[in-house]
């Protein structure tokens, strides 16, 4: 986190700290070293965010850097300042004093303003952090876009942030594309599509699902993407353990890439379905029995996995599926190769992204997209951009419907439940009855389905569960699933299974 970040260019310190013990305050005494802090820190700008964590900018040499009060960085600030005054370091108990006053005065006389991570918006503005020791940012409007200090944004650094390249004016795409083991276009406008969508401050966001034997450069892969837009000195994380470790991780970076999995448990597949859409989380914060510590984020999310690890119906609707093929052995990169032939060429890729960026910021308003996909946003933003990177709009619709039809098929391969609803929904007049009854027909139907505990429903209320999940999959290819009640007075809920034919129903 931005705790173990220092201000640009502090130099050292006495570390000889001062007596705790302070003189009685007379009319000639000098005043108390923390009406000194207090007074150094008056040209600081003080304020708290919508969550109500203190913040202060300060002043650096030629620009300003923002920092949380309680943050290493802005602690060395202040002992600086006093010594640049006094010649010696605060005593650490002032120190918490001051910082005490300071926190109070951001939270109740100061303003309240988002801060953020990488990108933000503005007025119709887009603000992309160079996160370089300068402070630089890219700020990129309809008009083009130019690098420029002191945003009208307040950006954090977090630890493991890695900066930007100055983006290049001129640049092209096509340097891209010789780095990335695609063969198809259709897969070549997803790459790029999910790079713009990430490019934006706001979601959705579509998960992009990188899978292939091994030696197709996934890993490779997602590491140049995330160079692309949101580098860190680690780039690709393992399976996280729980939902908190995958909330902490998006309010510290931009961008999550989780490589090699092999299987998607239903608790991660939800939060990145979160993360990709928009949602929280809250757990107890430490050292306290009431309060509650909130998570909030939407964030570009990039998966790696050898197998189809994403299943369920829900998260393959966010999803964009692309699969690498292998790389023959004449064709292969050594990365003392690879990697210094890619950082030549990126900041000219970074600037043509930044182009299409703006173009598609210009273009916005006028798209229309008719009828509107899942992710329509998503689906907008990328159609505006378009015509800037030499694509007809309908190239890329069209290879996200298919995008959409392939992620729609995995879904119901993937599910024994599927298969025995459709086979029941195909007889000659469907079925109809309790979920009770449902199960019972199926486990007679399918027991080998049962054979795959992830998979097969124990019980009658997990079955229903099940159906709901897959109820828009199954829609696609002609199987209405329907709930219903009857007017009993047990209310009894029903289950109407029925196949509808349909000229866009997809087999």
């Amino acid at each position: 986190m931005e705790d173990n970040m220092l201000p640009a260019r502090a130099p050292a310190l006495d570390l000889t700290p001062s007596p705790q013990v302070s003189t009685p305050d007379t009319s000639h005494s000098r005043p108390s070293q923390s009406v000194q802090l207090v007074t150094l820190a008056e040209e600081v700008h003080l304020f708290h965010s919508p969550e109500g964590e203190p913040y202060a900018t300060v002043t650096v040499n030629d620009h300003q850097e923002t920092w949380r009060l309680r943050s290493r960085g802005f602690r060395r600030w202040l002992e600086y300042q006093f010594y640049q005054h006094e010649g010696r370091i605060p005593g650490s108990q002032v120190l918490q004093g001051t910082l005490g006053i300071l926190e109070g005065k951001a939270l109740f006389d100061a303003p309240e303003q988002a801060v953020f991570i990488r990108l933000a918006e503005h007025e119709g503005v887009i603000y992309l952090d160079l996160a370089n020791a300068a402070w630089e940012v890219v700020e990129i409007s309809a008009n083009g876009w130019k690098v420029v200090q002191n945003a009208p944004v307040k950006f954090l650094r977090r630890r493991g942030m890695l900066p930007l390249p100055h983006p290049k004016a001129g640049g092209s795409l096509a340097d891209l594309r010789s780095f990335v083991n695609v063969t198809s276009d259709a897969d070549w406008h997803l790459l790029v599509a999910w790079l713009l969508a990430a490019l934006r401050p706001c979601g959705p966001y579509p998960v992009l699902n990188l899978h292939g034997e091994q030696g197709s450069t996934k890993s490779t892969l997602a590491r140049l993407l995330r160079a692309l837009v949101d580098p860190n000195k680690a780039p690709l994380r393992a399976e996280p353990r729980q939902v908190q470790d995958v909330m902490i991780a998006a309010t510290n970076a931009w961008m999550l890439a989780f490589d090699n999995l092999s299987h998607l448990p239903p608790w991660l597949s939800d939060a990145i379905c979160r993360l990709a859409t928009g949602g929280g989380f809250g757990t107890r914060e430490l050292f306290t029995n009431q309060e509650e510590a909130l998570f909030d984020a939407q964030r570009p999310v990039l998966l790696t996995g050898i197998d189809e690890v994403v299943t369920r119906g829900d998260l393959l609707d966010r999803s964009l599926l692309v699969y690498l093929p292998d790389v023959p052995e004449a064709k292969r990169r050594p990365e003392a190769e690879f990697w210094p032939a890619f950082e030549e060429v990126r900041p000219g890729i970074l600037g043509a992204l930044l182009d299409a960026v703006s173009a598609a910021l210009r273009q916005l308003a006028t798209v229309q997209v008719s009828p509107l996909p899942r992710m329509a946003d998503f689906a907008i933003w990328v159609t505006a951009a378009a015509p800037t990177l030499g694509w007809e709009a309908q190239d890329f619709l069209d290879a996200y419907t298919s995008n959409r039809e392939d992620a729609n098929a995995v879904a119901l391969e993937s599910s024994a439940v599927a298969h025995a609803v459709h086979t029941l929904a195909t007889g000659p007049d469907g079925w109809e009855g309790t979920a009770t009854a449902l199960l019972e027909t199926l486990n007679a139907q399918a027991p080998l389905g049962r054979q795959n505990p992830r998979d097969w429903p124990k019980n009658a209320r997990a079955l229903s569960a099940v159906l709901r999940r897959l109820a828009p999959n199954l829609r696609a290819v002609g199987i209405a699933i329907t709930f219903a009640r009857d007017s009993d007075p047990l209310r009894t809920r029903r289950i109407v299974i029925r196949e509808e034919k349909s000229e866009n129903a997809s087999s």
